[in-house]
């Protein structure tokens, strides 16, 4: 888009290349027929202003060549008067001899007229020549310049059409090029790696199964007595077989809607039941829809105020998201190892409970600000290198909180649990 300036209110308007190029051919047709128009009118005034120079010329030379002739004319009456004088006073002189005389001088100016007669034809059989020669010259530049206007046209005309012919391949290469993208998108759908998105995250989380999560379950959800089922489900566990954490995935892409597009939040209340009905601690949607809306694109997305313990992220964010919260879970694995045990020995733990699931919630709301922090430090760098400042504010920040969980976590002890537990008390003291 070009800016165009009113030379008359000296507004601004946008024009596309089209236009552009349009209304520049008007201006340039104009200009090219104005300045053809000058010169063909300047060459007339030339030829007019030679053919009166011609003709004053030869006025001229006429002039200039009649003038002898008159002089010599007068000078032949004024001779033929002293010859009549003379002949009066020699009247009585030999007849023959003045005949003689007199025929001889009239023989002679008889062959001087002759001769100036047709020198005066010469000079204007030559002026004629001249005028000829300037008009036809004037002419042959007239038909030069026209033979020249008409090259420029047909020049001009070829240009127009070689733009236009490179224009229209150009577009015609574009559309091929979106009818082939549109084509492999109708066929291909939202493929990762050649594989679709669980088999893309199924892959992805074998590759790393030996080595990062040795006693994991990462299974399909076959389950659908309930009348739903998720895709996923991991759960992972230490060595006495204590759960440590467990997730239910959701696997969304483009391909799974036809006519109506979905959003994301389409999907969390049937994802928060399939949690709920088989017994997770988190659920985590994977999607690949939405993929011009910023909130998703920005990382791990905590959308607990809606649903507890669901986030929703892109795939590249599958595999950092279940070693977080495994490693989050990691912390509770003692005091989870202990509850088994004394559940085991049937002690009286009502207070306890309460008090672990105290230590839960603020556990859970310092990870849940941490991982806000985490998530918007992931924003700002993604956004600007200039907000590294800002990002690492915001990373150190998170760092505060989960070593504030930490120490939280390391200061509980089952005395500190059990501290208003008269059972355990009791138990202890007895114990001590």
């Amino acid at each position: 888009m070009k800016n165009i300036s009113c030379p008359h209110c000296g507004r601004d308007f946008k024009i596309d290349e089209s236009g552009y190029t349009e209304i520049l051919k008007q201006v340039r047709n104009q200009e090219f027929e104005h300045e053809i128009h000058q010169r063909l009118e300047l060459a007339a005034r030339e030829q007019a202003s030679a053919v009166e120079l011609a003709k004053s010329q030869l006025r001229a030379e006429l002039q200039k060549a009649l003038s002898p002739v008159e002089r010599e004319r007068d000078n032949l009456k004024n001779q033929l008067e002293t010859f009549k004088r003379e002949n009066e006073v020699a009247q009585r002189l030999a007849d023959a001899e003045r005949a003689n005389q007199l025929q001889a001088i009239n023989a002679k100016k008889d062959e001087e007229i002759h001769a100036l007669k047709a020198k005066l034809e010469a000079k204007e059989t030559e002026q004629a020549l001249a005028v000829n020669q300037a008009v036809t010259t004037i002419e042959k530049q007239k038909d030069d310049l026209k033979s020249k206007l008409e090259r420029a046209s047909l020049e001009k005309e070829l240009a127009e059409k070689a733009l236009r012919d490179k224009y229209e391949t150009q577009i015609r290469d574009r559309d091929d090029a979106i009818d082939r993208l549109k084509d492999m998108k109708a066929k291909l759908s939202t493929k990762m790696l050649g594989e679709t998105l669980e088999q893309h995250c199924e892959i992805a989380f074998n590759q790393i199964r030996a080595t990062a999560f040795p006693k994991a379950y990462f299974e399909k959800d076959n389950d659908a007595r309930s009348g739903s089922k998720g895709d996923f489900v991991f759960k992972d566990f230490d060595e006495q077989g204590v759960e440590i954490v467990s997730i239910m995935f959701e696997m969304k892409n483009e391909s799974d809607t036809t006519a109506t597009k979905k959003r994301n939040e389409d999907f969390f209340k049937e994802l928060d039941k399939d949690r709920n009905e088989k017994g997770c601690e988190y659920a985590i949607l994977v999607s690949m829809l939405e993929t011009d809306n910023e909130f998703y694109n920005g990382g791990i997305v905590d959308v607990s105020h809606r649903y507890p313990k669901m986030y929703v992220i892109r795939p590249q964010f599958f595999l950092p998201i279940i070693a977080l919260l495994r490693n989050a879970a990691m912390g509770a694995l003692v005091y989870k190892t202990e509850l088994a045990l004394i559940k085991a020995q049937n002690i009286d733990i009502t207070n306890f409970e309460n008090n672990l699931e105290d230590f839960k919630e603020a556990f859970s709301r310092n990870y849940g600000l941490a991982s806000r922090k985490f998530h918007e430090a992931i924003d700002e760098i993604d956004k600007s290198i200039n907000h590294l400042k800002k990002t690492k504010e915001a990373l150190l920040s998170s760092d505060r909180q989960l070593r504030l969980a930490n120490d939280k976590a390391k200061d509980v002890t089952i005395k500190k649990l059990t501290r208003d537990n008269e059972t355990m008390t009791g138990l202890f003291k007895e114990l001590e």
